[in-house]
């Protein structure tokens, strides 16, 4: 499109050369109206099928994407500006496909429970889950693929329709991935995704039934205000700050890879992050030697995109948030190691893994969010010390304890007011998605876990059916005694 764009369209920045060359149209809310009233009478059958068929079809969009999976990369690869994370997007998402149909059916029969009151003997009972007919997803830019079918494929097992409005900064993966959809005609009726800012998001949770949203605070909130309006249950995951604690007895060279990789990885721009590090004071200096010099190896993937470990903010206001973030701890005596600020290289906004000391838990960075490439380093003296520091946050997301041993790790680990704790490395979360439960604390999130079983349970109002055994009581064993 060029100058004949119509006035209603989108546009969306290329994070390579900060050029506008992409064009989104929204639906307009009767448009998203009339999408859900067809998904709503679709449903009916999905959920009324059997859950390995359910199964059987998502098996077969897993393998669309895998014959499709080139055009969707190049898509993502453009929606991001880097290759390697969108490369490995459809292997994520076919990953979550098939896991997903593999362990759903044994955890939903667990689910249906059936026996006798342990109150009133008589009384048998029996479980019934039923679907909400449709699911509302709002995700971010940061992992667009992976993070708008993260909630989306456990619902479709579970028997909701799904309908997804993605990041309006990253929508060019959508048009590759409907194709896929449309090749597998019965999942078609029960899932697509519509592009759009605001306006189509809050189209979406008029016209649904439960809500799941990733993404900031600010909006988390926004959309929780929307979803109590209708008193529709919604599912919140959103912004960290996470912590890691490295103690006395850690090995740093080991410590200083995990923290690097943990903090920079995807250019910071993961909601369970690395933001704050803690180091026991006497091997402070020795750990941040060895962080300096081994971020100082880290290249941008500029010119080739193919080369290189990091690329630039995807969201070019990003880049100023974090840039003010470091001029707030500068300003206030903190130390810039190595890195610093974003620069501008072919239009693209990139910045250098930054290595901050002499921060303190009033600056900014170690107070807000920050998603970009950013280390700042607090030595500490005891261990209580450093729980206080990794606890003294509005977040609760995730964390990380790196040790001498494991057990000195879990020890502090279970002291951390955090959902996700990583031991003796950091980020580990995605490892549990099917397996074990966690959920965000404080500011990051409300809910229910989008992790293991609950994953799926989440998407299911629950009903019991009660059978008297024993003819029922008259009205005899419930009249009034006379008074004494």
């Amino acid at each position: 499109m060029t100058a004949e764009v119509r006035r209603n369209t989108l546009p969306v920045r290329n994070p390579r050369t900060g050029e506008i060359d992409y064009h989104i149209t929204p639906p307009t809310a009767d448009e998203v109206a009339a999408i859900t009233a067809r998904q709503r009478e679709a449903q009916k059958d999905w959920a009324a099928a059997p859950i390995e068929h359910r199964a059987a079809v998502l098996r077969k969009w897993a393998e669309e994407i895998d014959k499709n999976r080139k055009a969707i990369v190049k898509a993502e690869s453009t929606d991001t500006g880097r290759y390697r994370i969108p490369s490995e997007g459809p292997d994520g998402v076919i990953w979550s496909i098939r896991g997903w149909a593999d362990s759903a059916p044994e955890i939903v029969k667990k689910a249906m429970l059936e026996g006798t009151s342990s109150t009133v003997p008589h009384v048998r009972y029996r479980s019934q889950l039923k679907p909400y007919p449709l699911l509302g997803v709002i995700s971010p830019w940061n992992f667009p693929m992976m993070l708008s079918a993260i909630d989306a494929v456990p619902a479709l097992m579970a028997g909701s329709a799904a309908i997804i409005k993605p990041s309006e900064v990253t929508p060019r993966f959508v048009e590759p991935l409907m194709e896929t959809i449309q090749k597998v005609p019965e999942l078609a009726k029960v899932l697509t995704y519509v592009v759009g800012g605001g306006e189509t998001g809050q189209a979406v949770i008029d016209n649904v039934d439960i809500v799941c949203f990733t993404g900031s605070v600010a909006t988390g909130r926004k959309v929780a205000e929307a979803c109590a309006r209708r008193f529709i249950p919604v599912f919140l995951e959103l912004g960290g700050k996470d912590p890691v604690i490295v103690t006395e007895n850690a090995d740093v060279d080991r410590a200083a890879d995990a923290v690097l990789r943990g903090s920079v990885y995807a250019t910071g721009q993961i909601c369970y992050s690395i933001e704050r590090v803690y180091v026991q004071e006497k091997i402070h200096d020795a750990f941040v030697d060895k962080l300096v010099k081994k971020a100082e190896q880290i290249e941008l993937n500029y010119p080739d995109i193919h080369n290189g470990h990091i690329g630039p903010f995807i969201f070019a206001k990003q880049a100023g948030i974090v840039d003010e973030q470091i001029d707030d701890a500068v300003k206030h005596g903190a130390q810039v190691r190595t890195g610093g600020k974003s620069q501008n290289l072919g239009g693209g906004l990139y910045m250098r893994p930054t290595v901050l000391t002499g921060v303190t838990h009033d600056m900014k960075v170690m107070r807000d969010e920050t998603f970009g490439p950013v280390i700042p380093v607090i030595k500490y003296q005891t261990k209580d010390d450093a729980v206080k520091l990794a606890n003294d946050t509005e977040f609760g997301l995730s964390g990380a304890v790196i040790a001498g041993s494991e057990e000195e790790a879990l020890e502090l680990g279970q002291q951390i007011d955090a959902g996700g704790i990583s031991l003796q490395d950091t980020t580990l979360t995605i490892s549990i998605l099917r397996d074990a439960e966690k959920t965000s604390f404080n500011l990051s999130g409300m809910g229910g876990s989008r992790m293991g079983p609950a994953s799926i349970l989440r998407f299911f109002r629950k009903k019991a059916l009660m059978t008297n055994t024993k003819p029922p009581s008259d009205m005899r064993n419930i009249r009034e005694l006379p008074a004494a």
